[in-house]
This record gives structure tokens, C-alpha cells and sequence, in this order.
């Protein structure tokens, strides 16, 4: 009943600054159009995964814990009172370790409220930008959100913008598509020019190497010959002086 008062008196405050200024005013359903929204249903599945795993962890403590309780029921007759009040504590101690599982995943400020905002805020972002960027084009004094917890009372079609919503939402993502395209292909391009420009520097070092190389044999060669000849000399000059 309150959020109908809220509604009905914004409706009456809009109705009486008529008289001043002509209102323009839109409604989306934001249900509606994150339905549409394919990083939307992809975020949603994937924190219903983990939600799920969650799930699963706190059943596989609750049942141990009715293990430990059934057991201690059942052997509570045979047991000294030190070790039912050790068995007790032990189940106490489990309750603590599930009731802080529960408050870190399902708590206010726990994983599932991160996760949450970690991959649905940016969807959502997305919508608000979107509304505001038609807002401000189509000059709107007021966009309401159906799906939201402020009642309408009544809705006129012609003013729901959500498929306009829709339509910017995958106009920008085209964008954004073909801007990251073509930043693939110019980085594509670049790395082509890099791969033959490193290509061809590496052929010119290569036939560098070849020609000292041929140079290093040349020489190599020229010494060992000059060797020879100096051997030859000395090997005469000796065989001279002996006779």
C-alpha cells in the first residue's frame, strides 16, 4: 500500500506541473529486456552453478552433522560422560563451521553478493547507459521500471521503450563488435609486417654470416698457404746450410 500512496502522489505531482511544462515520460521492463540479453542469461547460469556448489557444500555438512547426531543418539548408552560431551562438541563445532558457511557464501556481504555484481552489474550497467543515453535523446523527464518494487497502477504500451532499449544495447555491441574486429585485424596486420620485417632482417644477417664466413675461409685459407710456403722456405734454407 505504500509503494501504490508513493506512485499515486509522483503520478499527481507529474499531472499538476502539467499546468507548467509538458511531461515526457517513459517506462521500461527491465525483466524483459535482460531476458534479451545474452551476456544476461550467460551471467545468470553461471552464478546458478556456483549457487548450485554452494548448495551442495552446506547440504554435505547438514548431513554429517545428522550423522554425528544419529550416532551419538545411538551410542549415547555405551558412552562415559567425557566422551558425549567431547561427541557434542564436535557437532557444535560443525553447526559453527555450517552456520559460517551459510553467512559467507548467502550473507550480505558474502560470495554469491560479489559474484552477483561481478558478472550481472556490468549487464545491468549496460541497461542504465542505454536508458540514459535514449533519455536524454528523446527527451524524457521521467523512465520508470515496471519490473521494479514501485507499483504501477496502469501502463499506456506506447510509452514502454524497452525494445528501443534493446535495440541501442545491440547497436553498441555491434559497435564494440567491430571496433574489437578491427583491432584484431590491425593487430593481425602489424604482426604480419613484424613476422616479414623480422623475416628479411634475419635473411640479411643470415647472408652476412655466408659472406664473412667466406671470408673467414678465405683468409684461413691464404695463411695456411703462406705457412706452407714459409715452411718450405725454412725446411730449404736448413737442408742449404747443412750441406
Amino acid at each position: 500500500m505504500k509503494k501504490v500512496f508513493v506512485l499515486i502522489v509522483l503520478l499527481f505531482s507529474i499531472q499538476n506541473s502539467n499546468a507548467q511544462k509538458s511531461q515526457n515520460i517513459a517506462y521500461i521492463d527491465m525483466e524483459y529486456i535482460l531476458e534479451n540479453v545474452p551476456e544476461y542469461i550467460v551471467a545468470q547460469n553461471n552464478l546458478s552453478i556456483k549457487v548450485e556448489e554452494w548448495k551442495t557444500n552446506l547440504t554435505k555438512l547438514e548431513r554429517h552433522i545428522e550423522v554425528m547426531k544419529t550416532d551419538l543418539a545411538n551410542e549415547k548408552a555405551i558412552l562415559t560422560k567425557d566422551l558425549i560431551e567431547e561427541r557434542e562438541e564436535d557437532i557444535t563445532i560443525k553447526q559453527e563451521e555450517l552456520a559460517r558457511l551459510e553467512s559467507l557464501y548467502f550473507g550480505p556481504k558474502g560470495d554469491m553478493f560479489f559474484l552477483r555484481k561481478q558478472l550481472i552489474q556490468p549487464v545491468q550497467d549496460l541497461v542504465y547507459s542505454s536508458v540514459q543515453s535514449i533519455a536524454k535523446r528523446k527527451k524524457y523527464d521521467f523512465v520508470f521500471d515496471k519490473s521494479s518494487e514501485l507499483v504501477m497502477l496502469y501502463s499506456n504500451k506506447k510509452h514502454d521503450i524497452s525494445e528501443l532499449v534493446l535495440a541501442s544495447i545491440v547497436r553498441d555491441r555491434r559497435i564494440n563488435t567491430s571496433k574489437k574486429n578491427s583491432s584484431a585485424k590491425k593487430l593481425a596486420a602489424q604482426k604480419k609486417i613484424e613476422t616479414i620485417k623480422k623475416a628479411r632482417l634475419d635473411k640479411i644477417e643470415k647472408q652476412k654470416k655466408a659472406i664473412q664466413a667466406k671470408r673467414d675461409a678465405k683468409l684461413k685459407e691464404r695463411d695456411a698457404k703462406r705457412k706452407l710456403l714459409l715452411d718450405k722456405k725454412n725446411a730449404a734454407k736448413k737442408k742449404n746450410e747443412k750441406s
